[in-house]
């Protein structure tokens, strides 16, 4: 028989390709027996199913009919199921009802339910597996290249993957739903801010600053005091928080420097998990979201460090879809769970825009914190972007450092935040300081925000002497304070309290550091070329020894030996004998 059409097999189209797609209708019918009259046995199975698991589309229609009921409350029954269908004008996709009573007929226990919820799961994977293998087959056939084909295999990898780490079924959309009870009887006005009072739980904030400004230094000193339940910038201890940080911006040798340095040590970690160059893919990729959110669901952690964001990205800075993926992938998961994100950040060419890059990467923060270098050891951070408002707006820092020999004293090193009455109190008193200048400047009611020119020519009518470099440094500083919202630097806004110290911790009267070339603090290398230096913080009155320095005598500019004391005092940067002709002060 020639003149005949074969008949096809039924598990093969025309393109010799699968069609018979693996599924296991009696373990669906098991589940909705069980689902159909227990809300738990519905929750149990949720954990484990999708709705997209479950085959024959009857049997998805009463799957999802069931869950509306458990997310309004309502206990599930066959009746309710089968009215809810009616309601929708569906009941024949059910056999008019009859699949709804046929299957509700038997009440199988909610105990029962996961096993067979694990059976469908499983056959719904060999489906998935076995349409990647049809898309593949079909592809080829259509000479697909080399590149599409392998964009089809990490597609498909990735979307298992991230289906593996953020769960199954309607149950994490459902658990979206506020419960209008418990929402307004909350107070979130009485939030309870993490250590440093920097952002509240659960927050995603972003920290900018410039290149050597301290950003990993002051975040990782931060981190680890949030760990071990200590305080930082003067807040009270809390309870240790567990805290992933993911770093491909720093040395193992400079994070070990620099945990030293805080006083910490293999026993006195705390919570804090490090994750050093960790092998996850871009953040931005389906991919990478699932590694982070794997690695957050095996630490358990409550907060995500990203240390710098640009290292984990694969998409262009400039292009906002690149920092919109990355909020679809990664950081909306974990805002969703409660858990909050810092990410670290460099600051562009122009430092009044912030962050380089897309203007997209401050939209779904909650807050923008920038970190600036003002010199002499002190800094100045600033909040400049919030969604919420919740806690201060501005912080003026003091980075304090001491060293042992070639190495950084264990526990020598913190962030604190500055007391200007008590820390330049000593210096104030000695004319040519910057500390002597701001003095001046502020009992003559020379306003914050004076430039160099005006403050020039008033210290010039005061007959106050000076050299440019410390009146430069002295119109930074005075400029940070005014630009700090909400920051008082007067001497009634900070009283005489002593700062806490922590384990580890040298005496307050320890002798200063002395000067390292190459290095300012534990694990910052000499600066490049073009980028300014960050020196060690002068001296204090207060004497807690801790990154100060004792002062240096002063040097003729011309034959390079000390100037007597009362001479230097007076401003003069030569010896009479040096430079006869002109005898005037240096500028």
């Amino acid at each position: 028989m020639e003149n005949v059409r074969p008949f096809p097999h039924p598990q093969a189209d025309h393109d010799g390709l699968n069609t018979r797609a693996p599924h296991d209708v009696e373990a669906e019918a098991m589940v909705l027996c069980a689902v159909m009259h227990s809300a738990d046995a519905y929750r149990a199975c949720a954990e484990l199913l999708d709705r997209t698991d479950i085959y024959l589309p009857a049997h998805r229609l009463i799957w999802d009919t069931v869950a509306g009921l458990v997310a309004a409350g309502t206990p599930p029954h066959p009746a309710l199921i089968r009215a809810e269908i009616e309601r929708q004008g569906r009941l024949h996709e059910v056999q008019g009802g009859q699949l709804i009573y046929r299957l509700g007929a038997e009440m199988l226990p909610p105990a029962s339910a996961p096993h067979f919820a694990d059976q469908v799961a499983e056959k719904a994977r060999e489906r998935r597996y076995d349409e990647h293998a049809n898309a593949l087959k079909a592809a080829i056939s259509r000479g697909a290249t080399g590149d599409e084909l392998n964009t089809l295999v990490a597609d498909f990898t990735q979307a298992e993957q991230l289906r593996e780490a953020t769960g199954h079924g309607p149950a994490h959309l459902v658990s979206t739903l506020l419960d209008w009870g418990t929402f307004f009887a909350t107070d979130f006005g009485d939030i309870q801010l993490l250590p440093g009072r920097l952002m509240a739980p659960g927050q995603q904030i972003t920290v900018v600053g410039d290149g050597k400004a301290g950003k990993s230094l002051f975040t990782q000193e931060w981190m680890w005091r949030a760990a071990t339940g200590q305080s930082f910038l003067g807040d009270k201890p809390q309870a240790p928080l567990r805290i992933l940080y993911l770093d491909a911006e720093n040395g193992q040798e400079q994070v070990q420097e620099r945990f030293l340095s805080f006083g910490a040590g293999p026993r006195h970690m705390g919570e804090l998990r490090y994750a050093s160059f960790p092998p996850v893919r871009p953040l931005d990729t389906a991919g990478g979201g699932a590694d982070l959110l794997a690695l957050v669901k095996a630490t358990t952690a409550e907060l995500v460090v990203i240390d710098t964001v640009s290292r984990f990205i694969s998409g262009p800075e400039n292009d906002a879809d690149t920092w919109l993926s990355l909020y679809r992938h990664t950081l909306l998961p974990l805002k969703r769970d409660r858990i909050g994100s810092i990410r670290l950040d460099h600051r562009g060419k122009d430092s009044e825009r912030g962050a380089r890059g897309s203007s997209a990467k401050t939209q779904d923060v909650d807050h923008v914190w920038e970190l600036s270098a003002l010199g002499g050891g002190t800094l100045s951070l600033k909040r400049t972007h919030t969604r919420t408002g919740i806690g201060p707006d501005g912080f003026n820092l003091v980075r304090q450092a001491r060293r042992d020999g070639d190495n950084w004293a264990h526990g020598g090193t913190r962030h604190i935040v500055m007391e200007w009455e008590q820390e330049n109190a000593g210096l104030a008193a000695t004319p040519g300081t910057v500390e002597h200048l701001v003095t001046v400047l502020d009992r003559a009611g020379v306003p914050n925000d004076a430039g160099n020119r005006a403050v020039r020519q008033k210290l010039a009518d005061l007959q106050v002497s000076a050299r440019n470099e410390r009146i430069a440094e002295a119109v930074k500083l005075r400029k940070a304070r005014s630009d700090s919202p909400g920051i008082d630097v007067s001497p009634k806004a900070f009283p005489s309290v002593p700062q806490p110290t922590f384990p580890g911790n040298v005496s307050r009267n320890t002798p200063g550091t002395e000067e390292t070339a190459g290095q300012t603090f534990p694990g910052t290398l000499g600066e490049t070329r073009g980028t300014p230096p960050v020196p060690h913080v002068p001296p204090s009155k207060r004497g807690n020894g801790e990154g100060t320095q004792q002062p240096q005598t002063s040097l003729c500019t011309v034959c390079n030996t000390p100037i007597a004391p009362d001479w230097a005092a007076r401003g003069y940067a030569t010896h009479i004998g040096c430079d006869p002709t002109t005898g005037t002060p240096a500028a």
